[in-house]
């Protein structure tokens, strides 16, 4: 399988989730307030003065929402704030009642510790230069590495990070270093960033890493996709993490549960939908009924033919208890102790939004994605910025799947079985009428909808046309170009 991952532990992808929540006006207040001691407590803890200064400082901090310093420390007239900040906050501004303040003292102490602790790496380096050979010297060079990541100062952990990656000719480390690159990108929501290491990531994995790397970067390669709003190429990827997933630096298993379902959810055509996401059992384990859980745990739920029983309504299933999510795949592992330290999440409106669509039942299909909207969407910062995005395609995704069975519908009938007002069902059809995502026509008249089955063969001869026109308009500005006529040549 390979060596162990290396440089995992940092930076702590939970803190940047904790800013965010500092900053979303849709968190409630306990959350915050937790988010809030979780973040003071680990920036004393490690020493983390660069992303304290980061946070809170009075002039450049992304939470300072004047742009103003204060009485003892006006701001210089050409200063400015760090930009690119949209992916590690919901908005430049605290939620109201939560303070970050600035101690100046606080920070002079950190940055005290930090340059004592860089000391004691230099000697240990300078040390493992006289004494020892060069791979003592790379361990203390990534000592480095790790403590600029873990204080958050992203562009030194970066290039010691690099510079430890040009001496390292182990592939294994190599990638154990880009991985790290990426975490940094994806903990201060710098998206290019991540892009660029993951394709470097890709060409080291295909030079000949090993199975276990290869997964991990599956993991990341699925996350990034679903922040850059990918769902369609996210959702293989996450799915297949599932069984495998052992990247608990990336995020928890529980979350990656709920990426690899709301992916699969929008994106996948219902065949795949119901093998991958219905039936799968890694997800029928947790978002299912207690018998689901138990058949898929002893694996008499397969995602193959034999597994197509039809699912509970979410109306009849009775309340449990919120289980803590188990990653089968980590038992017997180091990964195992960090399975079970992750806080328990109620998956009902996640198991109800997935019953309801599979099903049929549209009226507890549009009251579950609204509660996936205010638990998830909402509160994950991965997925708040593309919340109302998700929404709209699902509804649409609602509207086609019950369309796509009928000629005619009463406009009334429809609205009744999505439970919205006949006002509210014209006007939210007709914005995906006019964009060319559903093929139909309403007849608010005599109160119906008619669907529009597109002739294939009139389609192929329309995008016969259009290529040719577009062909032909090509071969003429080639042709001016050149100077074909003979005439010209001369």
């Amino acid at each position: 399988m390979g060596s162990d991952p290396q440089y995992a532990k940092y930076p702590d992808l939970s803190l940047a989730q904790d800013i965010f929540t500092l900053t979303n006006p849709a968190s409630t207040e306990p959350s915050r307030q937790n988010s809030l001691k979780k973040l003071q407590d680990a920036i004393s803890e490690h020493k983390m003065a660069p992303l304290y200064r980061f946070l809170a400082h009075p002039v450049d901090g992304v939470l300072n929402t004047s742009g103003e310093g204060s009485a003892a420390q006006p701001a210089p007239s050409g200063s400015r704030r760090p930009s690119g900040t949209s992916g590690i906050v919901a908005r430049r501004k605290l939620v109201s009642g939560i303070d970050l303040p600035w101690d100046e003292h606080l920070y002079e102490k950190l940055r005290a510790e930090n340059e004592e602790e860089l000391e004691t790496f230099q000697q240990e380096e300078e040390e493992a230069a006289e004494k020892a050979g060069e791979t003592e010297v790379q361990a203390a060079r990534g000592k480095r590495a790790e403590f600029w990541a873990r204080i958050g100062d992203k562009e030194k952990a970066i290039s010691s990070y690099e510079a430890v990656f040009e001496k390292t000719g182990v592939l294994g480390t190599k990638i154990d270093l880009v991985l790290a690159i990426i975490r940094i990108g994806i903990f201060f929501g710098d998206k290019l960033m991540v892009k660029k290491n993951i394709d470097r990531a890709k060409a080291l994995v295909e030079s000949g890493g090993d199975w276990d790397r290869r997964n991990r970067l599956k993991a990341y390669q699925g996350l990034y996709l679903l922040t850059i709003r990918s769902y369609n190429l996210a959702a293989p990827l996450l799915l297949d993490s599932l069984s495998t997933f052992t990247s608990y630096e990336l995020c928890s298993y529980s979350s990656l549960v709920v990426y690899s379902v709301l992916a699969g959810s929008v994106s996948l055509k219902r065949v795949d939908f119901k093998s991958k996401v219905v039936d799968a059992p890694e997800i029928r384990a947790i978002l299912g009924d207690g018998e689901d859980k138990l058949a898929a745990l002893s694996g008499a739920i397969s995602s193959g033919p034999g597994a197509d029983e039809e699912m509970q309504d979410v109306s009849s299933a009775t309340p449990t208890p919120i289980p803590a999510v188990v990653n089968l795949t980590t038992l017997g592992s180091g990964s195992a102790d960090q399975a079970e330290m992750e806080a328990p999440i109620d998956f009902t409106p996640l198991a109800g939004l997935v019953r309801s669509l599979y099903v049929g039942n549209y009226q507890s299909f549009f009251l579950s994605l609204a509660a996936v909207e205010e638990t998830f969407l909402s509160q994950d910062r991965y997925l708040y910025e593309h919340r109302s995005w998700f929404v709209r395609e699902m509804r649409l995704r609602g509207y086609q799947q019950l369309l796509q069975s009928y000629r005619v519908v009463g406009l009334a009938s429809m609205a009744k079985d999505f439970g919205v007002s006949v006002d509210f069902l014209d006007r939210d059809l007709a914005k995906f009428i006019a964009a060319d995502r559903i093929p139909c026509t309403i007849d608010r008249v005599n109160g119906i909808i008619e669907t529009n089955r597109p002739d294939d063969k009139h389609k192929q001869y329309t995008d016969v046309v259009k290529q040719g026109d577009a062909l032909i308009t090509k071969l003429q500005k080639y042709g001016q170009a050149v100077r074909l006529r003979g005439s010209e040549r001369g």
